[in-house]
């Protein structure tokens, strides 16, 4: 990372910690935040490509919650298991047995593909007293206002698990396609804060074990949605979505607050699918008031 994050000064204050702990085969790697002895604790799950810098800058604003924030298998220092597909069953039963281990009963928090991770295992029977989506795909990527956009994606991974392998890694962490990409989902008009949101992409975006991990992943991120659990999730939610959403529009996010046996839609303007960077303390302030968590003096 090159640019300065402007929510840096608040993270500092947090204390953190990395952990590692085995799950499922393998070991998964994550950081907890906020103080050991926090009355609310949330588990944390990041979307497709990033690792746990992504949701950061969304932590820096709950000071008062113990926040734990894993690494996907296959993704930032979390390695995949050998022999395992990364599908969607897969992902939900990491998390599942992951949130077992290090905290039982937890609040339970996904973002854009760790919004279906997480609603497909709290569907299946992870036991947590809420449930947050942040960014939720709500839809079929395929419908979504960038379909084109998501086919060619769709042809952009085929061929880079269809290239020889060398190749075919490479063409996949090009960075100009990151940077495209990057570009795309911005919709902050501040000039420091895109410097900063085109710099967390570059340094984490490719960070994937290998091709094959990464081709599962993408299939389970355009093959399922946050609607085909919403009806067998029970426990209270809180949607938190963009207005400007490129992926979800709008008007999909407000239809899939329905089929919730409870939930709560919060609809921030505009942002797109990158409220953990550009909106970051509007989501936070959601996230506190779902959770009803204080405010600390002199945070």
């Amino acid at each position: 990372m090159t640019v300065p994050s402007p929510y840096a000064d608040r993270l500092r204050r947090l204390p953190i910690e990395r952990r590692e702990v085995e799950v499922r085969g393998g070991t998964t790697v994550y950081w907890e935040y906020g103080p050991a002895d926090a009355e609310t604790t949330v588990i944390a799950v990041h979307g497709f490509r990033g690792d746990h810098h992504g949701l950061e800058p969304v932590l820096a604003f709950l000071p008062e919650a113990r926040v734990i924030a894993p690494d996907l298998p296959g993704f930032g220092e979390t390695p995949p298991v050998p022999g395992v597909r990364y599908d969607l069953e897969e992902y939900a039963g990491w998390l599942t047995e992951f949130a077992d281990e290090v905290a039982p009963g937890a609040v339970i928090l996904g973002h854009s593909f760790g919004s279906i991770v997480t609603s497909a295992a709290v569907a299946g029977g992870l036991p947590t007293p809420r449930l947050i989506l942040i960014n939720p795909i709500g839809a079929p990527a395929l419908e979504g206002p960038k379909g084109v956009m998501t086919r060619l994606a769709v042809l952009y991974y085929a061929l880079g698990a269809r290239l020889p392998e060398k190749l075919g890694t490479s063409l996949l962490r090009n960075g100009l396609i990151v940077r495209v990409m990057s570009i795309t989902m911005a919709k902050t008009r501040d000039p420091e804060l895109r410097k900063f949101i085109h710099d967390q992409h570059d340094t984490y975006f490719s960070r994937f074990a290998d091709r094959d991990v990464l081709r599962d992943a993408f299939v389970a991120s355009v093959s399922h949605d946050v609607r085909e659990f919403a009806s067998r999730i029970e426990v209270p939610t809180l949607l938190i979505a963009a207005e400007r959403d490129d992926i979800t529009p709008i008007e999909a996010e407000r239809v899939l607050a329905t089929e919730f046996a409870d939930a709560e839609l919060v609809e921030i303007a505009h942002v797109g699918h990158l409220i953990h960077y550009e909106t970051p303390a509007e989501a936070a302030g959601a996230i506190r008031r779902f959770l009803r968590i204080p405010v600390a003096r002199g945070r």
